[in-house]
C-alpha cells in the first residue's frame, strides 16, 4: 500500500496541481493538510471523479485536514484530538483503511515564539503524545502523517543557526517531537535514509527551491506494526517545481501487506 501526505496550502486554489499528482503518483491513501475551505467548499465531486473517496474536516480560511483513499470510502473514527473541547482548529482527522488506523494531522506552526500561539502547539503536542499513546495500546498498524511542523534534527533544516528561536526549531518543540517518537514510533522517512538531507518545505521567498533551502516538516510516525511491513519512504520534490504548487512537497512511503524482517521499528 502506497500512503502519503501533502500540505496542498489550499485545495481548491491548488486543485489542478493536487489532481495531476494524484494521476501521476497514484498513492492508495493520501492525507491533506491546510484545506483553507470550508466543510461545503471541499470539492469531491472532483476527488471522485479522480477515483478517491474522502472524509475531511473543512475550516474557513485556514487550517482543514482528510484523507483520501483510492477506490473507497475511508471509515472515518475521530474528528479532532481529545483534551481541549474549547478548540476548534481543524487539526486532526482518523480513519481506517484495509485495516491501517490513520491519523492525518495539521500540528500548528506555533510562531511567534514566546506567545500564546506558541503555548498553543506545546499543548497541542501534549494531547498528540497522550493520545498516541492511546493508539498505541490498539496493537495494530498505525500510521500518524501529516504536516507536524517541527524540524526534529539539525539535518532537518538547512541553516540550523538562523532557527535556534523560531517555533519550529525551538528545543521544546524537538524534545516534545522526540517524546512522541519516544513511545514506540519509527520515523518513516529517517529510519530509510538516517544519513541523507531531505526536505519537504522550501518557502516561496528568497528563491528557496531553487537553492534548495529546505525543511524537513512532513512526517509519517509508524506503530511497530506497521513499520515492521515498510519497504519505501520517498518525498516527490519535483511537484515543488510545478507552476502554481504548494509550498509542501508530497512524500509517501510503501507498506507491504506482510512484515519485512529488515524493516524494524526503532
Amino acid at each position: 500500500m502506497k500512503l502519503a501526505t501533502y500540505n496542498v496550502n489550499g485545495i481548491n486554489g491548488r486543485l489542478e496541481v493536487l489532481l495531476r499528482w494524484l494521476g501521476e503518483a497514484e498513492p492508495d491513501v493520501v492525507c491533506l493538510q491546510e484545506l483553507k475551505a470550508p466543510q461545503e467548499k471541499f470539492p469531491i465531486k472532483a476527488i471522485e471523479a479522480a477515483g478517491y473517496g474522502a472524509v475531511w474536516q473543512g475550516q474557513k480560511s485556514w487550517n482543514g485536514v482528510a484523507i483520501l483513499a483510492k477506490g473507497r470510502e475511508p471509515h472515518l473514527t475521530r474528528k479532532g484530538l481529545p483534551g481541549e473541547p474549547e478548540d476548534e482548529h481543524s487539526r486532526y482527522i482518523e480513519a481506517i483503511v484495509d485495516g491501517i488506523v490513520i491519523g492525518g494531522l495539521y500540528l500548528p506552526n506555533g510562531n511567534p515564539y514566546p506567545g500564546p500561539k506558541f503555548e498553543y502547539k506545546l499543548r497541542w503536542f501534549k494531547r498528540l503524545h497522550d493520545y498516541a499513546a492511546e493508539l498505541l495500546e490498539l496493537e495494530v498498524p498505525v500510521v500518524l502523517a501529516g504536516d507536524y511542523n517541527v524540524m526534529p534534527t539539525e539535518i532537518d533544516v538547512y541553516k540550523p543557526e538562523r532557527w535556534t528561536n523560531d517555533a519550529l526549531f525551538r528545543f521544546e518543540v524537538r524534545d516534545a517531537y522526540k517524546n512522541l517518537v519516544d513511545q514506540g514510533w519509527t520515523d518513516a522517512l529517517r529510519n530509510l535514509h538516517p544519513n541523507e538531507r531531505i526536505y519537504t518545505f522550501w518557502d516561496y521567498f528568497r528563491n528557496a527551491y531553487a537553492r534548495d533551502a529546505g525543511l524537513r516538516i512532513d512526517h509519517f510516525l509508524l506503530s511497530s506494526q506497521a513499520a515492521a511491513r515498510l519497504s519505501k519512504a520517498e518525498v516527490d520534490k519535483q511537484v515543488r517545481g510545478w507552476e502554481h504548487t504548494s509550498d509542501h512537497a508530497p512524500v509517501w512511503i510503501e507498506l507491504q501487506d506482510e512484515p519485512l524482517n529488515k524493516c524494524k521499528a526503532k
